[in-house]
């Protein structure tokens, strides 16, 4: 019953037993609102450390994905060697979103917590390429290729945090700050046979060799492979179906030799410690009080909304085009970099890559086009193409098995030396089969 009902049935007769019930009340209704005021900064805090967990969980989960195998292939890799893909991705591969259909990948996953590791890479002989290298938490630590380094053949000492032992001579030590590296290199391929040929020759001089056995002759051991491990299954939706006692308990493990950087991380690191997680340290969810048991299982959906919503809120619109301010280095800014590891696994740094997108709402019955006036296509030294995904950022089977379009295609002026893009169901010679719910326009170097 509300106060003021209270007091107009009442009179003066309850004004003493109104401010008693005030006077006693008082404490535990301030508790109440502590309370609430605590479970709220409770679930804030988890949710905090599950968007800043979301990069380093995915990496782990990608990780596994390409190296549960026992001897390496163009699609995976035991660690420390490269799967030199001899193709554009195909349609069902599922481990990584938005990948491009312009270079080949040739991607390694090295532990560097232990001992460094030495890649060789050959004389590229001018032609476009980037092997970036990402920490755990999808930061491009160090990108050598074309732009960066030049073409002739270069040799990498890849070291985790904490080693300080002796660099090889002709050798440049790169220092990584986590344990665990993402080596995603992408090589130009204009899609020929002869093209092909050419760059599967150049991928299969690329090495990667243990600092002990460089030098020597070496033989990279075969894989360890887990059967558990679900290899069919794409990585975002295992790591959103992850338990809370398994997501959390992975971040606790994972965080052992890829520490935080501090001090950028050092609030995070405080928030971490709040829901008895330290890294370093074994987290153990049934030690855990009942409070922040409660918060932490309330972390995913509220993470998963606040990353999801990051494409509205954090992104630069231009033209009906998003544009992803920040990519490849994210400081201390972990919705981005979820955001980034959500739909664009392993982005390149903007000098290196851009990624406008748009998520307008095509109909297949409809035919869409795009004019670059003459002389305003992308300036670009590198390459740039238009990518269509699905919903989930994964390419579009289709009849055609066309999943871009760039100036490889040859494109065909109008009179005015403009170029249009088209995009229909109806029509097989058009450069697009037919439309998606995403397009993405991607431009490199």
């Amino acid at each position: 019953m509300p106060l003021r009902s209270i007091y107009n049935n009442w009179r003066r007769a309850a004004y003493t037993l109104i401010a008693v019930i005030a006077i006693i009340g008082q404490p535990n209704l301030l508790a109440a609102q502590s309370s609430s005021a605590s479970t709220s900064s409770m679930e804030k805090m988890a949710t905090d450390v599950y968007v800043y967990g979301y990069s380093l969980i995915t990496m782990e989960l990608t990780r596994r994905s390409f190296t549960n195998v026992e001897k390496a292939s163009p699609t995976n890799a035991p660690m420390g060697q490269f799967a030199n893909m001899q193709s554009y991705p195909a349609v069902n591969d599922l481990r990584v979103t938005a990948p491009n259909a312009d270079t080949l990948y040739s991607t390694a996953w090295l532990d560097v917590s232990k001992e460094p590791f030495v890649l060789s890479i050959p004389d590229m002989h001018g032609r476009y390429f980037l092997m970036p290298m990402l920490d755990g938490f999808t930061n491009v630590f160090q990108v050598p290729g074309k732009r960066t380094t030049g073409t002739a053949a270069q040799k990498y000492l890849i070291s985790g945090p904490g080693w300080n032992g002796t660099v090889p001579a002709g050798v440049t030590q790169y220092k990584s700050p986590t344990g665990l590296v993402w080596i995603l290199g992408r090589i130009y391929c204009t899609g020929t046979p002869q093209d092909y040929e050419a760059v599967h020759a150049e991928q299969a001089q690329l090495s990667l060799v243990p600092l002990s056995g460089y030098g020597k002759p070496y033989t990279p051991a075969a894989g360890a492979v887990s059967p558990n491990f679900n290899q069919k299954g794409g990585v975002r939706s295992q790591v959103e179906a992850l338990s809370t006692a398994q997501y959390f308990g992975l971040l606790g493990e994972l965080l052992k030799t890829n520490p935080p950087e501090m001090p950028q991380d050092a609030a995070i690191v405080s928030e971490m410690a709040k829901l008895s997680l330290t890294p370093g340290q074994t987290w153990d969810v049934n030690k855990l009080g009942s409070s922040v048991q409660s918060a932490l299982n309330s972390a995913k959906p509220a993470a998963v909304k606040r990353i999801k919503a990051f494409a509205t809120q954090g992104l630069e619109m231009v033209n009906g085009w998003g544009i992803l301010k920040k990519t490849g280095l994210y400081g201390n800014d972990y919705l981005d970099r979820a955001f980034v590891t959500a739909v664009g696994l392993g982005a390149n740094r903007p000098q290196d890559a851009i990624y406008p997108f748009t998520q307008a709402s095509f109909i297949g019955s409809k035919t869409y086009f795009i004019r670059f006036a003459k002389g305003m296509t992308p300036p670009v030294k590198g390459f740039w193409s238009i990518t269509m995904y699905n919903p989930a950022y994964f390419f579009v089977k289709n009849r055609l098995n066309k999943q871009s379009i760039s100036p490889r295609q040859h494109f065909v002026q109008n009179a005015d030396g403009s170029v249009d893009l088209t995009s229909q169901t109806s029509n097989p010679r058009e450069l697009l089969p037919r439309t998606g719910c995403l397009r993405h326009l991607e431009s490199s170097y």
